[in-house]
This record gives structure tokens, sequence and C-alpha cells, in this order.
């Protein structure tokens, strides 16, 4: 008589089962994930979080990686003796910051970033909002008290030309994007020539947010420090799992400050072609996994106000 051999890796193929649907939904579709908070500073998240976008562009999904980098910019302005100075919830940035700012995201985080990615195989490219004129902005002013305030060399994005990611996503790379926008003003990039003039620094989740909607992906991700949107902060910790954009848009002007660029963020992908918007909890290693290819899903998902995907998480 034969007896059935107990194969301890079942639970594995059980695993990868649950994830077939999701596989299938997905598969092909580009999903734009901005990368930051603590999954940005420690050395496990930041490596889990290279194998989550690796893993996706094997299933078939189109990764996007946008980033910033606050906590390498403060550091390395105080290394340097210049003021981190904050108006608004945003940095002030001097020229001489901005040169700072440039260096930081495209000499350090970009290309941290850029390596661990391509430690599993010559995936990941490295590219500014400049490049191909992928970002172009303009200058943003910081209300405070009812009044406009010059923070410096802080932009707001106006156009978005995505054919270099397209192409890019088209060859198979994954694209690994700094937040730093060309300037619209003809002036101001002639002035540019010979330092921070001519670029912006801009907010790593509002150029997230405007490349998924250029890009018409299938979802933005964004890694926050939260476990998602709080019903009732700070009454409560139950997270709201799923909302539509009208009901985040009366949530908007209640929201803790921090959270205000992510939420508006995902409000704009979703009012502007994108399937899904996801605020997920990047101190959990492999969230984008969890939250992707899971029916229990980790963060807050926001759908448009007509939304019809079915069984979406």
């Amino acid at each position: 008589m034969s007896t059935t051999r107990k194969h301890t890796a079942l639970p594995k193929a059980r695993t990868l089962i649950e994830a077939l649907p999701w596989l299938t939904r997905h598969h092909g579709k580009t999903v734009v994930i901005k990368f930051g908070g603590n999954a940005m500073v420690d050395e496990g998240l930041k490596r889990a979080f290279a194998q989550d976008v690796v893993f996706l562009r094997h299933a078939g999904l189109r990764p996007v990686v946008v980033h910033g980098g606050g906590p390498q910019i403060s550091a390395q302005l105080d290394l340097l003796g210049l003021e981190s100075e904050f108006k608004g919830g945003l940095r002030v940035t001097t020229p001489e910051a901005m040169n700072v700012v440039r260096m930081v995201l495209a000499g350090q985080v970009q290309r941290e970033l850029v390596g661990l990615l391509n430690e599993h195989g010559p995936l990941a490219v490295g590219m500014t909002g400049e490049d191909a004129h992928l970002m172009t902005a303009t200058k943003h002013y910081a209300q405070i008290d009812g009044e406009r305030v010059d923070i410096g060399r802080v932009g707001e994005i106006t156009a978005i030309d995505p054919g270099a990611v397209q192409a890019l996503l088209d060859d198979g790379r994954i694209p690994v994007i700094s937040s730093i926008a060309r300037s619209s003003d003809e002036e101001d990039l002639e002035a540019g020539a010979s330092g921070a003039s001519g670029v912006f620094n801009v907010n790593a989740d509002t150029a997230a947010a405007a490349l998924a909607a250029a890009l018409g992906a299938e979802t933005l991700m964004v890694l926050t420090d939260v476990e998602g949107l709080y019903e009732d902060w700070p009454n409560s910790d139950e997270v709201i799992s799923r909302l539509t954009a009208s009901q985040l848009e009366r949530l908007l002007p209640d929201l803790a400050s921090g959270m205000v660029p992510k939420m508006q963020g995902c409000l704009h992908a979703v009012r502007n072609g994108v399937h899904t918007a996801r605020v997920i909890d990047g101190r959990v290693q492999h969230s984008i996994l969890l939250e992707i290819f899971t029916d229990e899903g980790i963060g807050t998902m926001v759908v448009p106000d007509t939304n019809t995907i079915e069984g979406a998480t």
C-alpha cells in the first residue's frame, strides 16, 4: 500500500496559486511606485523593495519607480553647513540648496536604488525629470496665513512627456526617476546653464501621480510610514481599506499635513485615467507584493467614482 509523502513546500505552491488571478489581471500593466519613508533609509527594507520591484518585472508587470530623498538631502545640507528651512510644509530651496538636492537625488539616492535593482540583472535605468523633458515645472509659491510666500527653487509640474520612460518600459527596463523638473521659463532655462536655475525641486508624491496619469498606468502605489489612511485619526487607528475619489476629496481638508500631498496625488491619478491608487505601509517588508498579489491587501486603495474593476484589491 502506497502512502502520500508530506511535501513541506506545499504551502508555497498554495501561495503562488492564490496570486494567479492577480498575476493574470496585472500582466502587461504599468505600475508607478513612489519610493520614500523608512523604506528609503532602512537597509533591510531597501533590499526588500528592490526584490519586490524586480519580482513585478519578472511577473509581467511594467514597474516605474519615482523617488525623493528628504532625509538624505537634510543630512547633506547639515554636512555643508546649509540651513534646512521649511515653510508651509515645503523645503525652502535656495539655488545653493538646489545644487545639493540635485546631487543627492541623482547622484546618491538614485544610484543606490539602481544598484540594488541591478543586483538581479541589467534592468534598472536612472534618470531625472530633466532628462528628455520628462517633467516641466513652473515656480511654486507656498500659501501661509493667506499670503503667497517665495520658497525658492520649488516647482509645480505643468507638463509630462513620458516618451523616454515608455521607451525604457518597452525595452524591458525599470525606470528609476528622481523628482527634479526642468523650468518652463525660457529665461530661467538660459540662466540655468551655469547652475541651479533652470531646474526645480518637485514633490515626489506629486511627480509620481502626474507620471502615472501620463503613462496611463494601471496603478499608483505610494509607500508611507503609516498603515494607510486612518478613518478618524488620532481618535482611531482603523484604516480605510477602500474609498472613491469623491469620498477622498471630502476628507482632504481634515488630513494631517504629511498625508495631504500623497492623497492629493492619489486623487489626481484616479481622476486622470489611473485605475487604482494605493497608499501602503513601506515599513512592512514586501508590502508591494502583499498589496498587489493577495486577497487582503494591506493599505488604502482609492478608486474612481465610476470604478468598474471587478474585485479590485
